[in-house]
C-alpha cells in the first residue's frame, strides 16, 4: 500500500526566484506588469531580497517590481510587490530559511499542486518561528508540490519544496 504522507521531519530545499528571472530584470527587462522596476534606497532593515533572501543594507539601492512566480499565466498565478539587490548577487537555494525569515510575523504559507493551483486545504497564517515545522508539515503531503511563503501583506518570499536526493 502506497502512503500519501512523507515524514514530517523531510529535507527541505529553499530557493529564491531565479537566476534567469534576476538577470531578466538587471539587464532592463520589464516586470510582470510590463513595467520597468522602479529604483529607490533601502531604508529600515524590511527589504529583503527575493534573489539571494538577505535583507538589503539600509542605505543601499534596491529595486522594486512586480513579480509573478508561476511561468505560466493561470487564475491563481498572482502577482506582488517584491524588492531585489539593485546589483546582482548570489542565488539562494540551500536547505533551510534564512535566519531572519523567524521574525516574520505573521508569514503566509500555502502548498500548491503540480498545476500550480492553491490547495486550500494548506494555507495558514503563522509566526516566522515555526515556518520550517509548518513547511515539513505541508509538503508531507506527496500530493503537494511545493509551498510559497509570502508576508504578512502577501509579497512573495521564496519558494520551499522537498530536498532531492542526490
Amino acid at each position: 500500500m502506497t502512503s500519501t504522507h512523507a515524514s514530517t521531519d523531510l529535507a527541505l530545499r529553499v530557493c529564491g526566484i531565479s537566476s534567469d528571472a534576476a538577470e531578466r530584470i538587471w539587464q532592463g527587462g520589464l516586470d510582470a506588469h510590463g513595467q520597468l522596476p522602479v529604483r529607490k534606497v533601502a531604508q529600515g532593515m524590511a527589504n529583503p531580497c527575493r534573489h539571494c533572501l538577505n535583507l538589503i543594507t539600509p542605505g543601499t539601492p534596491k529595486l522594486i517590481l512586480a513579480y509573478r512566480p508561476f511561468t505560466q499565466l493561470q487564475p491563481y498565478a498572482e502577482v506582488g510587490p517584491i524588492f531585489l539587490h539593485a546589483e546582482p548577487c548570489q542565488h539562494y537555494d540551500q536547505a533551510q530559511l534564512p535566519a531572519w525569515f523567524a521574525f516574520l510575523e505573521p508569514a503566509l504559507i500555502r502548498g500548491y499542486d503540480s498545476d500550480d493551483w492553491i490547495r486550500y486545504d494548506t494555507g495558514q497564517v503563522v509566526p516566522g518561528s515555526v515556518l520550517s515545522k509548518t513547511c515539513q508539515q505541508i509538503l508531507s503531503d506527496l500530493s503537494v508540490a511545493y509551498v510559497h511563503i509570502r508576508s504578512k501583506f502577501n509579497c512573495f518570499q521564496c519558494r520551499v519544496e522537498r530536498a532531492h536526493a542526490d
